[in-house]
């Protein structure tokens, strides 16, 4: 257990659920941020993010804990991005309503989007031929630096659990392509 999760368990057991999601949001929020502008373009970024602190801050006091907070973050991140998906385009152009949560999300965002710009640009021109699923894989690994089993236990969502093991293979066929794609791109040598 981290420091962050260690300080957010403390305050639950106090019952200052407020504060502790506070804390997992300062503390998650820039890698969540980052994982969903990743994924999607600078407004639907911030209102899936804005989404996920809303249900990270109502989910967090029934968190059975069961895995790490982190991990339990990025899940919530993944079934926010998965409800996006399904939702029809006019639907996910309404704001989300103003609340501590979303505010504190949209100042998290701001502060993170600043960082990694450049990097992210390049990235999403080769990542660009991925697969949504194939993204999130691989910036829940390479940038995030997850566990495969963090990252089997974000991806399985409400499907059939997804092993760790069919993830690395995935994992080493995604970087293959995109080495390719880099080198045809004359990104490489």
């Amino acid at each position: 257990m981290d420091d962050v999760e260690a300080r957010v368990f403390d305050l639950l057991d106090a019952g200052d659920a407020r504060e502790a999601a506070s804390v997992a949001i300062h503390a998650h929020g820039p890698a969540v941020f980052l994982y969903l502008s990743r994924l999607l373009e600078g407004d639907d970024a911030l209102d899936v993010f804005q989404q996920w602190a809303e249900d990270l801050w109502r989910g967090l006091p029934g968190f059975r804990r069961e895995c790490r907070l982190r991990t339990w973050a990025f899940k919530l991140a993944y079934h926010a991005l998965a409800r996006f998906h399904r939702e029809p385009y006019q639907a996910r152009r309404q704001r989300l309503p103003s609340s501590a949560a979303s505010r504190l999300a949209a100042s998290v965002a701001h502060s993170s989007a600043m960082a990694g710009a450049a990097r992210r640009e390049q990235l999403r021109g080769l990542e660009a031929g991925l697969e949504p699923e194939e993204r999130a894989l691989l910036h829940l690994r390479h940038d995030r630096e997850l566990s495969w089993d963090e990252i089997a236990e974000i991806l399985s969502g409400d499907g059939p659990p997804v092993t760790a093991v069919a993830l690395r293979k995935r994992y080493e066929r995604i970087k293959e392509r995109l080495g390719r794609m880099a080198k045809d791109a004359g990104l490489l040598g």
